[in-house]
């Protein structure tokens, strides 16, 4: 079997061509950085593309695409994401028209203004976001399930390699305080690396041809055991520390404003989109990927994190 895997250059592109090459199968790397190191691959043949740029030339003959490249983050200017996202997306689609497409996506297509409380696939997209990135996740959505293909939804994917969730959470410390908004006691789903790379290889592999399918951890845990156990595993004398989601939400309105005035790439440290994943229940229904992909995830755990 043959498996083109975009994004490999990345955090979960990286992890998806170690685990096809493990298993003996075929992996054809992209990504857009010149080169990579060859352990990143696990030996898979690597090209670069920018897939902003259009459908690559000369596309090898797979079986299936795992599509995960696109944006890793949630700030930038919107033709930017747009461009990473749904343009990148249309290109992969028309470089690889007769595979299998699995399209990696995200948990943030849900609605940010109200809770997520177990959320089944029928609950997004919807019909308005945040930000850029959510509107440009959901529109890549739509156009690949036109297509015929299978959509994951992860939800804060974390494990070794992580570049954005965990370095987020760690920037965050100050002495002995991680400063956090809301409560600490809702609930949250999150996605292990070794999770999601087992529902693309099962989508990319398995008898299901099209269809939505969240992932994320065995089962939901609270934010603030989340956050307790990842300081305890980095060997990091902090706490949480809750700052009410109402008086956060204006002081993120307006950090916000101020680093776009600034034109500053990277986002300030309080987000309104960082409150709507901390301060209400972010949580996934997962039912359908365990009966239909036969998805079987490991519970929320951050052993080894310290070499993260």
């Amino acid at each position: 079997m043959r498996i083109a895997v975009t994004g490999a250059s990345g955090f979960v592109g990286g992890a998806v061509c170690r685990a096809l090459t493990s298993r003996g199968i075929t992996a054809h790397a992209f990504g857009r950085r010149p080169s990579v190191p060859p352990g990143h691959l696990a030996g898979a043949a690597y090209r670069s593309w920018d897939l902003t740029r259009g459908p690559i030339p000369d596309a090898p003959a797979v079986d299936a695409v795992v599509h995960c490249a696109g944006s890793a983050t949630d700030w930038g200017r919107p033709a930017d994401l747009f461009a990473a996202n749904l343009t990148g997306t249309r290109n992969a689609l028309a470089s690889f028209p007769g595979a299998r497409f699995v399209h990696v996506s995200t948990a943030s297509v849900y609605d940010p203004f109200r809770p997520s409380v177990m959320a089944t696939e029928d609950q997004a997209p919807v019909a308005r976001y945040l930000n850029a990135y959510g509107a440009s996740k959901a529109a890549a959505e739509r156009l690949a399930l036109g297509r015929g293909a299978i959509v994951l939804r992860p939800h804060a994917v974390y494990g070794p390699g992580d570049t954005t969730l965990l370095p987020r959470v760690l920037s965050a410390v100050r002495g002995p305080i991680l400063p956090a908004v809301g409560t600490g006691r809702l609930r949250i789903s999150l996605t292990s690396i070794a999770n999601l790379v087992q529902a693309c290889l099962l989508a990319a592999t398995g008898p299901a041809a099209s269809g939505v399918f969240n992932v994320a951890d065995a089962a939901p845990v609270t934010i603030d055991d989340a956050f307790r156990q990842l300081l305890a595993e980095r060997g990091i004398a902090a706490r949480p520390v809750y700052i009410p989601a109402g008086l956060a939400r204006p002081l993120a309105a307006a950090a916000e404003g101020a680093f776009l005035l600034a034109r500053r790439p990277r986002p300030p440290r309080l987000t309104r989109y960082a409150i709507s994943h901390l301060a209400v229940e972010r949580t996934l229904d997962i039912t359908a990927a365990r009966d239909v992909l036969g998805y079987t995830p490991h519970a929320t755990a951050f052993k080894g994190a310290a070499a993260w």
